[in-house]
């Protein structure tokens, strides 16, 4: 899709350049606009790819940590199995979360139980609060000039 996208916004910048040579007010409005909405797709693009790999970087260091949510690491479990348990633990972890607000572990594990059961709207939202926190503590634990 990232690709795709790519491409669209070549296609999208050749015709805006066409566009915004013609002396025709409309096609002047069309031509800045062709060049305005691939820029806020760029954005979004570059944002969605940020938040992934920030993800992917606190999974893989709670993974190191040994601190993944246990329904998540069963190898003989389902998905469906991983997302009934998802949905039973559930309380635990929002519970330590808000236990510990300033802990990005404990939104991340709340994150990806979220993300086990379903429910990706809020999984996104905990994950957002644990990169947040990691950043935070990252900011406490450097040194002040």
């Amino acid at each position: 899709m990232s690709i795709l996208l790519v491409l669209y916004f070549v296609f999208a910048g050749v015709r805006a350049i066409a566009l915004l040579r013609s002396t025709e007010v409309i096609a002047i409005v069309m031509g800045v606009a062709l060049i305005v909405l691939p820029l806020i797709g760029v954005w979004a693009l570059l944002r969605e790819i940020v938040f992934g790999y920030q993800a992917t970087k606190l999974t893989d260091q709670l993974a190191d940590e040994a601190l993944l949510p246990e329904e998540l690491v069963s190898e003989t479990t389902t998905r469906r199995t991983v997302r009934d348990e998802a949905d039973a633990a559930f309380p635990r972890y929002r519970e330590a979360a808000e236990a510990a607000p300033e802990s990005w572990k404990a939104w991340m594990r709340l994150g990806l139980v979220y993300d086990a059961a379903g429910d990706r709207k809020r999984a996104r939202s905990a994950i957002r609060q644990a990169i947040s926190n990691n950043r935070n503590e990252i900011r406490g634990s450097s040194p002040q000039n």
